[in-house]
């Protein structure tokens, strides 16, 4: 059975540890995508796998003493939204504590986890992606005078024009096409990923995907003509208004208001969509998705998934208790009825409420979704 569970791990990026939780190798999900490229683990996990303790294996009596420490510990008044926050996380608490005991006995899974950054392409079987030495700022691009003159190049490969000299590539045919970057849906339909370059930085875009680079005032224009090409899954996550000055200085915020002219019910699919959106632990947002921004859009509450975040090692982040830094964040999981009922993946939503364990950087949990839920067409 662990091998099974391997062998789908290695193929998929996604292992079963119980009904309701799942470990997610956001590499090989993403991987999945590409023809030509990959994503390079070793500059993916360089940012989150401290080498001097990936190795360590947690110790239950560490814990044990870390408990007992914070036990000690006057408990601090809470206010009533702070009680409310609580009371959420002790009802999540005890899957989540079971979610990662489960990664933890995954001992087979653990001996992988360890070596996630090595786990790179055969020679020759595929070009890597690592990050450039400098990143663009579309944030700021975006934001200037100049932003509708940008224009980024699309280089497409095709396959039939690839010329050899007995077993070895001699040279490949490369068409060209430019486009504006900005306020524009750049796509690419062919069957092979396409090399973008933009102020000499360059980007892969995967086969059949997209992407429409504008602010909220330009939203509109995503709306499709034909409501029977709408979106089956729509995945959000906005910059949440925040009180951390560091967060404050890596991205700008929105106030919560500008959310609710979003036009979710125009962009789903007539048959239906799945609608998840990214939140903070913070109650007074909850409430806000929960009482407005919802209702709003149209969205009906289904469930909660829940990120955990882990290290190399398999131990959490941060400590689960933690009042103001939990080791975790949550996606609320909603529906847009359309022609097709919704009723059995509300089910399976009811009896699995999953919670995720994965290691850390953005998770692409478009493929844990469609993995779990069917979607309509």
């Amino acid at each position: 059975m662990k091998n099974n569970q391997l062998q789908l791990f290695s193929e998929s990026g996604i292992y079963q540890l119980t009904s309701n939780a799942f470990f997610i190798d956001p590499v090989r999900i993403l991987n999945r995508s590409y023809t030509r490229f990959r994503v390079s683990p070793s500059t993916y996990y360089s940012r989150f796998f401290d080498s001097s303790n990936s190795t360590q294996v947690p110790k239950a009596s560490e814990d044990s003493r870390k408990r007992k420490r914070k036990q000690k510990k006057k408990p601090q008044s809470l206010n009533e939204r702070e009680q409310i926050a609580d009371r959420r996380h002790q009802e999540v608490k005890p899957l989540l504590l079971k979610a990662h005991e489960a990664l933890i006995e995954a001992t087979d899974l653990l001996k992988v986890l360890r070596n996630l950054r090595n786990d790179g392409c055969a020679v020759g079987e595929c070009k890597e992606l690592s990050e450039e030495s400098s990143e663009l700022s579309f944030m700021e691009l975006g934001s200037v005078w100049q932003a509708p003159l940008y224009e980024i190049v699309l280089n497409y490969y095709q396959d039939d024009k690839t010329f050899h000299n007995g077993g070895s590539v001699l040279a490949q045919s490369i068409e060209q096409s430019v486009t504006p970057v900005f306020n524009n849906l750049v796509a690419n339909e062919g069957s092979c990923d396409i090399e973008a370059e933009l102020f000499n930085h360059k980007y892969i875009i995967p086969i059949r995907s997209c992407f429409y680079m504008s602010d909220l005032r330009q939203i509109e224009n995503l709306i499709p003509a034909d409501s029977d090409c709408g979106f089956n899954l729509i995945v959000i996550d906005p910059p949440w208004e925040n009180g951390s000055a560091h967060q404050k200085l890596r991205y700008p915020t929105l106030p919560n208001r500008y959310y609710l002219s979003l036009p979710v019910k125009q962009l789903c699919h007539t048959s239906g969509s799945l609608v998840a959106l990214w939140v903070t632990n913070r109650e007074k947002l909850r409430g806000f998705v929960e009482n407005d921004l919802f209702p709003k859009w149209g969205v009906k509450y289904a469930a909660n998934f829940y990120w955990l975040k882990v290290k190399a090692n398999g131990m959490m982040t941060g400590e689960l208790d933690l009042f103001h830094h939990r080791p975790y964040e949550c996606l609320l999981l909603g529906y847009c009825e359309g022609k097709v009922s919704f009723s059995y993946a509300l089910e399976i939503i009811e009896y699995s409420s999953v919670f995720l364990v994965i290691i850390q950087g953005n998770p692409p949990l478009e493929l844990l979704i469609i993995f779990l839920l069917p979607l309509p067409t």
